[in-house]
């Protein structure tokens, strides 16, 4: 008991920074802040956007966006604090260690490397439809058979059928690619990131300012179809209308899984080691990306319902498809094209910092250290568990539907979020003396806000949300107790303590 919930020391954790076997400091406020708007803006925008609206709101998705941007500023507040104060890759994984105890943050970190695998899974899904819209536009068209998971959700009989494919091969190819290109270095791909931004952000613009001439204030009403609730207790619904097979709809149900779209500016805070100046340039990134965003979902949200029906709109490639329903395919054409661009940096984002959350918990003693901990000696990117990310994603995007992937992500995402929100408080109690560059504002108040907020959206996910998150966590306590408990660095170092303070009492 009492390792399990030993905390990690500061000292320990700034010490790490400093070793042989840390990252590359190379990233500044706008390289982070490129990289947060790289993860926010893509999928959000460019996918589940038509979910969401198509299943759960309506044109009431612009209010999900809203309540989800809330949520996530008291916890990008909290982030942000964490990330000036400790400099170390692993975001909410590092920061439970330091505050909650081992055995929470493996359950934080566990939790984190299935999340980032399945919304990597999901960028890649959307990106593979966009991609086959784009090239459609042109003439070139996949062959069924390799353009489609091999079954779907239908929501309106809440059961799974076939699509008559084989499996998503550009999926897998994009996820291949992206692979490669994380494994040459974080440098190369922050640049790579930063010129898909300035594409993708020029098509954001472009869908808000010439889809506003074609929005017919009709496609508005009503505004909250599903309602203005959604709330579920483990998947069961207490307020508000219910879906297919039981699942929660309406806007809180609708903030939930597009909640998503948000979870970028957490991968800001897992390069905080590869910062030039974390205590300054992460919480810059973290804040700006999340606030820049914000403003442009919910704009986005408003044209693209306003421009075609809910009930109309195509959830695989809502965006473009919307163009084509109003006859312009010239802009079909960029948005597809820029959506491609767009979603590709979202990826690579997501799979950049899974590995992080890898290299992180190898450090520890977690994992083991010679595979997770792998920092390649000329590239110096954990390159080992990059590649492993990628055949672990690459077989979920070419197998598993857009609809189940979205589903399965955000529970745990939300749940790390109400832990740093939690991991603030606590540390402001048992550490006041530490220095925080960054302080969130009014603690207690935004941290228990933020935890109020996540913990709302956890429960206006469906069922199934719970039951994975309950069945992972089960498979991570077995692999925990069974290699993680022994190999533990904290482990190593009590027993020395321990053997130390023995032989003192001894003489």
């Amino acid at each position: 008991m009492k390792q399990i919930f030993a905390r990690k020391p500061l000292s320990v954790l700034l010490d790490e920074v400093k070793s042989e076997n840390r990252l590359r400091r190379v990233l500044g406020p706008v390289a982070l802040t490129s990289l947060g708007v790289g993860a926010i803006i893509g999928t959000g925008i460019f996918v589940l956007t038509g979910v969401a609206a198509h299943d759960k709101t309506g044109p009431a998705i612009v209010l999900s966006f809203v309540v989800s941007g809330i949520a996530c500023v008291f916890a990008a507040l909290s982030y942000a604090e964490f990330a000036s104060m400790v400099p170390v890759a692993g975001s909410a994984y590092t920061y439970a260690y330091a505050t909650l105890g081992e055995l929470f943050a493996w359950i934080i970190g566990w939790d984190l490397i299935l999340e980032y695998a399945v919304a990597s899974a999901t960028v890649a899904h959307g990106w593979s439809h966009y991609f086959q819209d784009f090239i459609s536009i042109i003439g070139i068209k996949f062959g069924h058979v390799v353009s489609n998971a091999p079954f779907d959700f239908n929501p309106a009989t809440g059961l799974l059928s076939s699509t008559g494919s084989v499996l998503d091969l550009p999926a897998i190819l994009i996820t291949v690619i992206i692979t490669i290109i994380l494994v040459k270095g974080i440098k190369e791909s922050a640049g790579f990131n930063a010129g898909i931004v300035i594409t993708k952000l020029a098509i954001v613009f472009l869908v808000i300012i010439v889809g506003a001439f074609y929005i017919n204030p009709a496609n508005w009403h009503p505004f909250a179809p599903f309602g203005y609730s959604g709330l579920s207790l483990f998947g069961r619904t207490i307020l508000g209308q219910t879906g297919p097979g039981g699942a929660p709809v309406g806007v809180l149900a609708g903030a939930a899984i597009i909640f998503f779209a948000y979870i970028g500016f957490d991968s800001v805070s897992t390069h905080s080691e590869e910062a030039k100046n974390p205590k300054r340039d992460v919480p810059i990134g973290i804040i700006t990306s999340l606030i820049l965003c914000t403003v442009l979902y919910i704009a986005v949200s408003g044209v693209l319902t306003g421009m075609v029906g809910y009930n109309k709109i195509d959830i695989n490639a809502p965006v473009s498809n919307a163009f084509k329903q109003v006859g312009l395919v010239w802009a079909q054409f960029l948005v597809s094209l820029g959506a491609v661009a767009g979603i590709t940096s979202v990826l690579l984002v997501m799979m950049l910092s899974q590995a992080r959350i890898f290299l992180a918990m190898a450090r520890d003693g977690l994992l083991p250290t010679k595979f997770f901990g792998d920092v390649h000696e000329k590239y110096r990117t954990p390159w080992k568990s990059t590649i492993l990310t990628g055949i672990f994603v690459s077989i979920l995007a070419g197998f598993l539907p857009l609809r189940v992937l979205a589903d399965l992500v955000n529970i745990g995402t939300l749940f790390a979020f109400v832990v740093v929100c939690a991991a603030v408080i606590i540390m402001r109690k048992t550490h006041p003396e530490a220095e925080r560059p960054f302080r969130a504002p009014l603690v207690p108040l935004v941290p228990i806000l933020g935890i109020i907020t996540c913990t709302v959206l956890m429960f206006s996910l469906p069922e199934e949300n719970w039951l994975r998150l309950f069945g992972w966590l089960a498979i991570g306590l077995v692999i925990y107790f069974t290699y993680g408990r022994h190999h533990s660095i904290m482990n190593r170092l009590m027993k020395e303590e321990e053997v130390t303070s023995d032989v003192g009492k001894v003489s």
